[in-house]
């Protein structure tokens, strides 16, 4: 498969190869912007640094709501390590707990992406550990002082900070700008990168429009009209597009089997289509040629009766050459093979036509006569039939011989033209021809049918192959 490779490509392999570089830089940014929100809390978990820096980029913060619980929740894990624990105080703590697990449970605290299954694990994770069926209930039970203190504070706060803690952490929500959209800084990550871009593409139109000066500068930047996408400040997943054919280019992208299985595709669906169109639009033309008798006449050579000008002449001149390469190959090639039999034929009339004169049969039973008439036969034949293939071979270099040969042709033409002119014969000539051609293209068709643009495909792929 040829690859086309743009004026850009060939001059500037190296800077191609920079910009191409750039841009699947940039469309890994692009990818991985798209996919932070989704993916946040892999990030916390696994690279929790990659949280906290682009976390300000998405404009997120922590929940308000969800972090003051938190934060009471650390209260109360100090205040019961203090080394004189004050009952009163804790007391207070955990009434404050469980006024906040009242508010997460009837206000939409949980915003993030799969808030509410959030809030659902948290309230089946509590219910589980307290044995209680209500939610509201196992939250007043776990925040109880004499529920603490029998099941043990520590491990109770340790099943907190491993089990319920970060669902509290990840949960977030964004900032609203004054338009009501959320905070997006990565225009300004993605701003350099748009300017190389733009850089770039204009160079490449001033280019096209200088080496082609008939095309307008809207028809010079349609030229690469995909690089427009790299421009857009949104739907910048379709940058995908730009950046697999400039890589394509610069060849460090394979694209040929994708290009292939979609040139494969096109053929299947549409090429069997199409081959049947063109097929039955070819047997029609031939059909409407044959009954408007445009064949029958070219098949005569050309109706002498019909003055048609400079197309008489040149018909003419094509089929006189014709004839005459007949003519000669016909004698040159064909009648040394058949000489043999044109003797047998030519004794055998000349034994037909010495039965038949008076006295001859009984003559021939006389002793020694009936050898030398089969001499005298076979003398003769051979002698005519080398003698009509010397004048027929001789007749082209002679100009009198080429002169009756013209006028041979031209009468045989003649003749032929005046035979199909009769409207009999014409008729049933044309009937059967157009019907044969209904017959043809039902069998096209059909052959089409029972093929298939699957097996089209694959005996162009084939031949593609052969080829190569």
């Amino acid at each position: 498969m040829v690859k086309f490779r743009s004026y850009f490509e060939r001059h500037y392999p190296k800077l191609e190869r920079i910009i191409a570089t750039i841009a699947l830089i940039n469309l890994g940014l692009v990818f991985f912007d798209l996919t932070y929100i989704s993916l946040r809390p892999v990030y916390r978990q696994y690279l929790p640094i990659v949280a906290q820096v682009y976390d300000p980029v998405k404009g997120i913060v922590n929940h308000p709501q969800t972090e003051a619980y938190q934060a009471q929740v650390d209260a109360l894990t100090q205040q019961l390590a203090a080394p004189a624990p004050q009952p009163l105080q804790i007391e207070t703590t955990l009434s404050d707990l469980r006024n906040l697990s009242q508010q997460l449970m009837t206000q939409p605290s949980f915003t993030a992406p799969y808030g509410n299954d959030a809030l659902a694990t948290i309230q089946q994770t509590l219910q589980e550990r307290t044995g209680q069926r209500s939610a509201q209930v196992a939250f007043d039970q776990f925040w109880n002082a004499d529920y603490l203190e029998q099941r043990g504070w520590q491990s109770e706060l340790a099943f907190w900070n491993g089990q319920i803690r970060p669902f509290f952490e990840a949960n977030y929500y964004r900032q609203i700008t004054a338009l009501g959209m959320p905070v997006d800084y990565f225009w300004l990550i993605d701003l350099p990168f748009v300017l190389v871009f733009a850089i770039d593409i204009v160079s490449r139109i001033r280019m096209t429009h200088r080496r082609h000066p008939n095309l307008t500068w809207v028809e010079a930047a349609l030229r690469r009209w995909y690089d427009l996408f790299l421009l857009l400040p949104f739907w910048r997943g379709l940058r995908t597009i730009p950046v697999a054919l400039r890589l394509y280019q610069v060849d460090l992208l394979n694209l040929e089997p994708v290009q292939a299985e979609a040139q494969r595709d096109v053929v299947v669906t549409v090429g069997a289509d199409i081959a049947g169109i063109a097929g039955i639009e070819i047997i029609e033309q031939m059909q409407n040629s044959i009954r408007q008798g445009d064949l029958l006449d070219w098949t005569a050579w050309i109706d002498p009766n019909v003055d048609n000008g400079a197309v008489k002449i040149v018909a003419e001149e094509e089929m006189t050459a014709i004839a005459n390469r007949l003519y000669s190959v016909g004698v040159h090639d064909i009648l040394p093979q058949v000489q043999p039999d044109i003797e047998d034929l030519v004794q055998h009339s000349i034994a037909k036509t010495l039965e038949q004169l008076p006295g001859y049969p009984k003559a021939s039973y006389l002793p020694g006569l009936e050898q030398l008439s089969a001499q005298v036969k076979q003398g003769l034949s051979h002698s005519l039939a080398q003698g009509l293939y010397r004048t027929i071979a001789t007749s082209m270099a002679d100009p009198k011989g080429e002169e009756i040969t013209a006028r041979l042709q031209h009468n045989l033409r003649a003749a032929v033209a005046q035979a199909l002119s009769q409207h009999n014969t014409r008729q049933d000539i044309e009937h059967r021809l157009v019907s044969a051609l209904e017959k043809f293209k039902l069998k096209y068709v059909k052959a089409l049918a029972e093929a298939g643009g699957e097996k089209l495909a694959e005996r162009t792929e084939l031949l593609r192959r052969q080829i190569s």
